[in-house]
């Protein structure tokens, strides 16, 4: 069987030529992943492990987090991962209490700690979503500054939330 691009010596050459051209670039940009940026975003707050640094900056506040007018669970050890890392952002008990350390300020916001939290947002419609700072609405949305002391409410819906059985007349389904 004579593949595609083979059959005639001065195409076989070319195919080649682009085959090996194709695998070299292919090994430089997985090169460059795993020499340059890997190691960029493992120094980045929001990524990097805090087991071994000097955490002068520590702060603690309260999320609280609704998903189509039902309350999400916050578990314990949210920030905690395999292998014995911890993030900048963690949680210790199910109360909804969570603590950002770091260097220095970060300037930590609110979606950072859905991100390591990893929570679905790009499951949730944003325009129908809010987030609360102290009983008041932010206008920053997930961008909102975590500050030490605050509480967060999250009301999220999602995409596929039915908003037509918030107003029908039928009896709840418990």
């Amino acid at each position: 069987m004579i593949w595609p691009g083979t059959g005639d010596p001065y195409k076989r050459k070319k195919t080649l030529q682009f085959l090996a051209l194709s695998a070299g670039v292919g090994a430089v940009a997985v090169l460059i992943t795993i020499l340059v940026v890997n190691p960029f975003i493992g120094e980045q707050p929001r990524s990097a492990c805090i087991n071994d640094i000097q955490r002068n900056w520590k702060i603690s506040f309260t999320v609280e987090i609704y998903v189509d007018n039902q309350k999400a669970d916050i578990p314990a050890n949210v920030g905690f991962m395999e292998g014995g890392c911890q993030r900048a952002i963690y949680t210790l008990s199910n109360d909804g209490t969570a603590y950002a350390e770091w260097k220095e300020d970060p300037n930590f916001e609110i979606g950072h700690f859905l991100w390591i939290f990893k929570f679905p947002l790009r499951d949730m419609d944003e325009s129908k979503s809010t987030i609360y700072v102290n009983d008041r609405i932010s206008e920053n949305f997930i961008k909102t500054p975590l500050q030490d002391g605050y509480h967060y409410k999250a009301m999220f819906t999602s995409k596929a939330y039915d908003e037509a059985k918030d107003t029908d007349f039928l009896p709840p389904q418990n």
